[in-house]
């Protein structure tokens, strides 16, 4: 993996070959690194198997290049980017292709600059989860593995279903999942900044789902963190947990139902509709369902949501931005009104430049500029790391969600539910009818129950119902908010919501197709 220093040489001498470029206006040059080592689990209890798979690993680096033109018609701006050559070749390829794709840019204010704040002084990077090695994330995995095997061959319930321990492998036992380690090295210089800017970071993030094939059950586990020394191999043990609990499941009727949703199902529904409804460039385009609401109430009067990239030791940290600016706390709803945005420094100008601002935000947005800060312009690529090969989007970092009440244990929520569903695991959430409307669906797919009488009764039948109601109505029907997050990430998501479980009231659950997983 390259260096620090070199991606940062890489990045201060292409600058300076920038700069002596003709009708150069403004230029940023974003080098980056990244690997991703994983391992798969793979286990079925009749069919042969490998149990874990070999490690896969990616390797990547390479730069991107945005770049401001002078022009007699106004200003043209360009993007452009090459894999694998840092050298001189590498940078002219990338130039020559940002130069032919330029095109002219109206909204365009500037490339970043500095404004007022600095990155924390405390490097985020593991040490020890840079060194790690193929065969220490195969360890890993077999550890991750060998904890779900142990608790389906040593459940009393598995063996009673089964009639004895050496038959509990007819039940059709199944373990996926993986362990992934991720390290990024980027280095940044632009026109306004006075230095190179650099970052590395690492993340360790472990998934499974366990299932019981013959009984239609199933279960998840996960972890995310950033030290390798936090690693926890419990992810196999908790989704055999979940799936043995899971046997026979229950369907329910159609109907509105008081909802208890565990951390997995907040995360995906604020990945999914919340995160991008509160992004700078969806109040622009006027695709969010908060549309002129800036300093408004949008949901129940005791949530609050911020985003905060600058905390050490947690998964989603980065020191800057991928446009070179400091990250750090970002709050969107405080007390149920929405107070500020994600954005990055393009989508933020733009908006203080629309002529349309105040219609769009609810407010003039130089009456609360803290609520367009540009903290949140990154290059991810789909969980993938932070990516050279395309300009700086808006994403979150580490969002939490919290409620402004002393903190709510799961029995309170499950006793402020009294009847009702626990929903530990959804799946293919999107938004219907576009994002601005807030209508959305989702598939049940696991870890759900039944409450009754503030208590879990029976397992709710996988893939037996789906989820149809409005971002609107979710956030101003919460019952109440656990007090305890759970750092969670989704498929293909880069950020990671610290997560806490949440009661909601009157959501509309539909069944679907009868039997199978």
């Amino acid at each position: 993996m390259k260096t620090i220093q070199t991606l940062k040489s890489v990045a201060r001498e292409g600058l300076a070959w920038l700069h002596a470029q003709p009708d150069m206006r403004e230029a940023e040059v974003f080098v980056a690194a990244n690997d991703q080592l994983l391992t798969r689990l793979n286990y079925t209890s009749e069919i042969p198997c490998n149990g874990v798979e070999e490690p896969k690993s990616t390797a990547s680096f390479g730069l991107g290049l945005r770049i401001a033109w002078n022009n007699g018609e106004g200003i043209r701006t360009g993007f452009g980017s090459d894999l694998g050559d840092l050298s001189l070749h590498g940078l002219e390829r990338a130039f020559h292709r940002a130069k032919l794709g330029a095109v002219l840019d109206p909204e365009f204010v500037s490339l970043p600059k500095p404004n007022g704040h600095q990155p924390i002084a405390q490097r985020l990077q593991d040490h020890r989860a840079m060194a790690l090695a193929d065969r220490d994330l195969v360890a890993a995995g077999w550890k991750t593995l060998e904890g779900a095997l142990e608790t389906f061959y040593t459940s009393e319930d598995l063996m009673a279903q089964a009639q004895g321990k050496d038959q509990v492998a007819r039940l059709g036992l199944i373990v996926g999942g993986d362990v992934i380690l991720l390290k990024e090295r980027i280095a940044v210089a632009s026109t306004h900044l006075p230095e190179v800017a650099g970052d590395e970071s690492t993340a360790v993030l472990s998934s499974a789902t366990a299932m019981v094939e013959h009984r239609e059950a199933k279960g998840s586990g996960w972890s995310a963190v950033a030290r390798w020394r936090d690693f926890d191999a419990g992810a196999g043990a908790e989704a055999a947990r979940n799936a043995i609990r899971a046997m026979g499941g229950q369907r329910v009727p159609d109907g509105e139902y008081r909802v208890v949703f565990g951390p997995q199902p907040v995360t995906d529904l604020f990945h999914n509709l919340v995160i991008p409804s509160l992004q700078a460039d969806s109040f622009y385009s006027a695709a969010t369902p908060f549309l002129g609401k800036l300093g408004q109430t949008i949901a129940w009067e005791k949530l609050s949501v911020y985003d905060h990239g600058a905390l050490p030791g947690l998964a989603g940290s980065k020191r800057i931005t991928c446009e070179g600016l400091p990250t750090g706390r970002t709050d969107l709803v405080r007390g149920g009104q929405l107070v500020g945005l994600l954005s990055n420094y393009y989508e933020s100008r733009r908006l203080l430049k629309d002529p349309n601002a105040r219609q769009k935000l609810g407010i003039d947005p130089y009456v609360r500029p803290a609520a367009l800060v540009a903290r949140n312009g990154f290059r991810y690529l789909e969980g993938g790391g932070r990516h050279f090969g395309i300009p700086p989007r808006i994403a979150a970092t580490n969002l939490f969600i919290e409620a402004d009440e002393a903190a709510v244990s799961h029995q309170d929520l499950l006793r402020r539910v009294g009847d009702g569903l626990y929903i530990g695991r959804i799946w293919y959430t999107y938004p219907i009818n576009g994002l601005a409307r807030g209508d959305f669906t989702c598939t049940v797919v696991g870890d759900s129950y039944l409450i009754k009488d503030g208590t879990i009764q029976a397992p709710l039948k996988p893939n037996t119902v789906r989820i149809t109601d409005n971002v609107h109505h979710i956030l101003n029907s919460i019952l109440g908010i656990g007090g305890k997050p759970r750092p969670t990430v989704v498929w293909a998501a880069d950020q990671v919501v610290h997560a806490p479980e949440m009661a909601v009231s009157g959501v509309t659950v539909r069944q679907i197709a009868v039997g199978g997983l």
